[in-house]
């Protein structure tokens, strides 16, 4: 196969803020001269294997649920409720609360502009 995944791209109103959200949510920063209309993380350096993330302002508002969203995984159930809580702390939004479904526990919630992410464990 000749392809890879090399990023995941948000369209957002502000790049710099959003990456700012997620540099803290992954503990990787922000690539240098992120602005409010694009900022990386990771692109600027590509680390094999790992995408980089991508923000670019749109001038339209997420008006829809998300058709794609990211799924982190936390170390244990406990610790989902402590990831959820820091996420929170960082300018999440709970919009599911943890609990076991489909043979995991996860928790459903949005970053500072409403893009959708869950934080589970098995």
């Amino acid at each position: 196969m000749s392809l890879h995944l090399a990023g995941i791209g948000f369209d957002c109103d502000d790049a710099a803020a959003v990456a700012a959200f997620w540099s803290a949510v992954l503990d990787r920063p922000v690539d240098p001269d992120a602005s409010p209309d694009f900022a990386s993380i990771g692109a600027a350096a590509p680390d094999a294997g790992t995408p980089g993330w991508l923000f670019q302002k749109v001038p339209e508002p997420r008006t829809v649920k998300n058709r794609c969203h990211v799924d982190l995984h936390a170390a244990d159930r406990p610790s989902v409720q402590t990831e959820v809580d820091r996420l929170v702390a960082l300018g999440a939004t709970v919009v599911r609360e943890p609990k076991e479904e489909f043979g995991a526990y996860w928790a459903t919630l949005q970053d500072p502009e409403g893009n959708e992410l869950c934080v589970g464990a098995p």
